[in-house]
């Protein structure tokens, strides 16, 4: 019987594909902490996603967690919904990019594939979200790109911000006051070898000092 793809189902194996994209196969912990649910529950979901019938995913108990070709496809298209929702919401609601993820986690589940295309074909098939990550295409293939994190430049390097990895709105709102975001140039004007602090120059303004708890999560 093939399996129908709740929203649960949908957060499952979109979860497991962030989790899993470095080429690591995802953790029960890892998986029960992002969705804040029970490891229990977790191991639960993915022995049905693993006999679902195609599969959705391959499990081995202690080697973690990877999505199946026919599993890798839906999360994509949740994915494109929800980047494509983000950009919408900026675009044409006028909201914040601190404000969209909490709304397009409700709305990525319902839009048929109908409204994805107009709201695509409204917006000029926009390439990446609000946040600077890529959109999977029309036909569910996520763009490579090529970026590294913001910590590992060093003094005299420069670079573009492509996009930041968070969905806190403090967070978003902090980098927003710096300056820190997508589109910004940056430039390190001094590194500190003992605690990874960088001064940075943004858009040519007077230079600052950030960490690692920042500069880890923005890729250039």
């Amino acid at each position: 019987m093939t399996e129908v793809l709740t929203q649960s189902i949908q957060d499952y194996l979109k979860h497991i594909y962030n989790l899993s994209a470095n080429g690591t196969p995802a953790s029960t912990n890892d998986l029960a902490a992002h969705l804040g649910i029970a490891p229990a529950s977790v191991t639960g979901m993915i022995q049905r996603l693993a006999s679902a019938e195609p599969p959705l995913i391959l499990y081995k108990k202690h080697q973690g967690v990877t999505l199946t070709s026919q599993g890798e496809r839906a999360a994509l298209e949740v994915i494109r919904h929800h980047r494509l929702l983000e950009a919408w919401l900026v675009q044409t609601l006028g909201y914040s990019w601190d404000e969209v993820h909490e709304e397009a986690e409700r709305l990525e589940h319902v839009i048929s594939e109908d409204f994805e295309r107009r709201i695509a074909a409204a917006m000029g098939h926009p390439v990446r979200d609000p946040h600077g990550d890529p959109i999977p295409t029309e036909d569910l293939t996520m763009p490579a790109e090529d970026t590294r994190p913001l910590a590992t430049l060093r003094t005299g390097e420069a670079g573009t911000v492509k996009r930041v990895n968070g969905a806190d709105p403090a967070f978003l709102r902090h980098l927003q006051g710096l300056g820190l975001v997508p589109g910004a140039q940056v430039c390190v004007r001094e590194y500190s070898e003992f605690d990874g602090n960088l001064t940075l120059e943004v858009n040519g303004h007077t230079a600052f000092v950030v960490g690692p708890a920042i500069t880890n999560q923005i890729f250039v």
